[in-house]
């Protein structure tokens, strides 16, 4: 059962969000609530919530004000609420890795969807914990084994070209299309030149290159999380987590919190 926490300064939306939807057939049960940011701080350190329902607008602290202090103290989470004129500031919620962002007034399809989605972000920050817990397997975490990598680039001209290609473009917009224009080349060959030397297709050899990259320039320091995003050729951010998730049960975040400390 996921601990749900509802930090809302307006009694009437608060009072909403607590009946909008059945917690329970979502496996879910609202644990608590605070009208403000002191109040809802204090309740994260009371309650350790799974999922909070935050509004970034709000009396004595500010839902942003109350991720910076947290600072990753608690893990939980998040799902910001926020009406249009403060929508822009509330993507600064990004720096903290928020699960999702609600305009007022919340809708019922869209609170349900937020609400799975952040159920699978804490399944993702609990395997992370188990992870984290044998920090030899953290700090030699791979997606994919670069030096057998390097050593098929010694020795296959074919495959050599191919991977030299991805090595060398990965941070651009980079397709099918591009290899086979650029090394003359059909699509057939170059799939079937990768999955014999790695076992992946073209795209999951480059998207995992790509988040391999991204694992390496987050524990040299880089925080921005959306920086990294784009720095490995994801103009997609959201596509980037979706991705990232996919290859290490775990949030960018979560790699930032282990290095950083």
């Amino acid at each position: 059962m996921y601990k749900v926490l509802i930090i809302e300064d307006e009694d009437m939306i608060r009072e909403g969000l607590k009946y909008m939807i059945d917690w329970l057939s979502y496996d879910c049960v609202v644990a608590g609530e605070a009208s403000n940011g002191v109040e809802g701080l204090e309740k994260i350190e009371q309650l350790k919530p799974d999922i909070v329902l935050l509004d970034i607008n709000m009396p004595l602290k500010t839902g942003i004000e109350l991720l910076e202090e947290n600072d990753w103290k608690y893990s939980f989470s998040t799902i910001i609420l926020s009406g249009y004129e403060d929508f822009t500031y509330a993507k600064k919620g990004i720096e903290f890795s928020v699960t999702d962002y609600l305009l007022k007034p919340v809708h019922h399809k869209e609170l349900i969807e937020a609400v799975e989605r952040a159920k699978e972000t804490v399944l993702l920050k609990k395997q992370y914990q188990i992870l984290q817990e044998n920090s030899e397997a953290m700090d030699n975490f791979s997606v994919l084994n670069l030096s057998l990598l390097n050593e098929i680039n010694n020795k296959q001209s074919h495959i050599k070209q191919i991977i030299d290609y991805i090595q060398d473009n990965y941070s651009q917009k980079i397709s099918m299309d591009d290899l086979i224009n650029e090394l003359e080349m059909s699509a057939t060959y170059i799939n079937n030149k990768i999955k014999e030397s790695t076992t992946y297709t073209f795209n999951e050899l480059l998207n995992r290159y790509r988040i391999q990259r991204a694992i390496e320039i987050i524990s040299i320091g880089q925080e921005k999380i959306s920086t990294v995003a784009l720095d490995v050729g994801f103009s997609d951010y959201r596509y980037f987590i979706k991705v990232f998730k996919r290859y290490t049960n775990a949030l960018p975040s979560d790699f930032v919190n282990y290095y950083k400390n």
